[in-house]
């Protein structure tokens, strides 16, 4: 496995310098050539399962299902992007696929936490080299001090599990710990990387300076680094979380509840559904922290379902910001009048995002919200008001952008559909590879 992908990847580079015009059909086509590849490799059909393509490199179905979201978003990315895409554009683009497929499918721990701070790199190259606006740098240092401060506890505690038991396998840490100091290092930097309300500011900051291509995969993917990680370790701390986790858990919720008020008091639409992605991660920590099959079920399709819903919220964002030069919802009014299908796209997606049926989200928030309740009754008056108030700030954002009365006729302009045709040439190689696959296996 690890042959052909090096092969697939030296293919890129060598057709990159050949010819660039060819670049993008190549592009998505590979994508969907590793994602049959891992398909083929593990099984989808038993969830305990450890497949190890080398000693350091294996994956389960969690960490197999996190790669096809990241290479679907990926593919998305670059259909839909109006960025003037070269060399130096589509090699960040790569690196950033290799870093978060090694992150998903490393088996050590020292190696996790590695490709887990360079995946930073190509977004922090993303924010600061197409942004829009000169705080990108202000950002981009934001998102790394941040996140590396709140990794590096998380560096000397595992620096301290190779002390004890002399190895960092993932399926050697079966240690119970009972230091809670240890259970905060470890917390922190995946509550940073999620975020939680109290460590979310470098999230709106980074998502409006950053472009298109880098708030999709910020959203759809870096996001679930930190609920994965903390899937991965939750083993070790088992008593500890049984103590402790009910203090995060409210803070969470009651920061979830806030985050949802500011969405409400926002104009700029794209801070709005940075914030929203904050009040859906309040509710994934708090379904993983109850420690139930319910919450871990329900945070994996969570996971899945916020990746696709908010990545295709920013892209409908940045449409609208092509056309009126503004994220402004005072100025984004009216735009069922000029674009219907782009409407029913803002309504699909929204209701997505309230939780509409049947969007991932809905099943996934039944789920969590039954973990959270059998957990602790009293809960759920707070996740009354939370769920209330996410569904008002999903609705207010689709009313205000879609209905009204529109004044600025000079600078609407078509909307570019070559991403559609591009995208009809990655579904009809994605279909004959299927054939292939189901011929030869099947």
């Amino acid at each position: 496995m690890m042959k052909v992908l090096l092969m697939v990847f030296l293919l890129f580079f060598i057709i990159n310098l050949i010819n660039q015009n060819i670049m993008q059909f190549i592009y998505q086509n590979y994508l969907m050539v590793i994602m049959f590849l891992m398909m083929m490799s593990f099984p989808l059909n038993n969830l305990n399962y450890w497949i190890k393509i080398s000693y350091i490199i294996g994956g389960d179905f969690y960490s197999n299902l996190m790669i096809y979201l990241t290479l679907w978003i990926l593919i998305l990315m670059n259909l839909i992007s109006s960025m003037k895409l070269n060399l130096y554009y589509f090699n960040i683009m790569n690196l950033l696929l290799l870093f978060l497929m090694l992150c998903f499918l490393s088996f050590n721990l020292i190696m996790f936490y590695m490709f887990f701070e360079m995946s930073l790199i190509p977004v922090l190259m993303l924010i600061m080299g197409w942004g829009f606006q000169i705080d990108r740098i202000q950002a981009g240092i934001y998102m790394m001090l941040y996140t590396l401060f709140g990794s590096l506890p998380l560096f000397i505690l595992i620096i301290y599990f190779y002390q004890i038991i002399e190895s960092l396998m993932m399926d050697f840490l079966k240690m119970n710990i009972f230091i809670w100091y240890m259970y905060i290092m470890m917390m922190i930097a995946f509550l940073i990387k999620l975020p939680m309300y109290l460590f979310h500011l470098w999230l709106p900051k980074a998502h409006v300076e950053a472009p298109l291509s880098g708030s999709m995969i910020l959203a759809g993917v870096m996001l679930k680094l930190g609920s994965y990680g903390m899937m991965r370790l939750m083993i070790m701390f088992l008593n500890l979380m049984m103590n402790f986790n009910k203090f995060i858990m409210i803070i969470s919720l009651l920061g979830g509840i806030y985050s949802s008020l500011i969405c409400l008091n926002q104009m700029d639409m794209k801070k709005l559904v940075a914030y929203s992605s904050i009040v859906h991660m309040s509710i994934l920590m708090n379904g993983l922290m109850t420690l139930n099959n319910w919450g871990f079920s329900g945070g994996l399709l969570m996971m899945l379902g916020h990746g696709l819903c908010s990545s295709g919220m920013f892209c409908l964002v940045n449409i609208n910001y092509e056309r009126l030069h503004s994220r402004s919802l005072l100025i984004n009014k009216g735009m069922i009048n000029y674009y219907p299908s782009l409407s029913m796209m803002w309504f699909l997606l929204c209701s997505s995002n309230l939780s509409f049926p049947p969007s991932l989200n809905l099943w996934s928030e039944i789920m969590l919200l039954n973990s959270i309740i059998i957990w602790n009754k009293m809960m759920i008056l707070l996740l009354m008001m939370l769920l209330f108030l996410s569904a008002s700030y999903s609705l207010y954002l689709y009313s205000f952008s879609q209905h009204g009365l529109i004044k600025l006729h000079m600078y609407i302009k078509n909307i570019n559909i070559k991403g559609i045709f591009k995208l009809n040439y990655t579904l009809i190689t994605f279909k004959y590879i299927f054939y292939l696959y189901k011929y030869i296996y099947l």
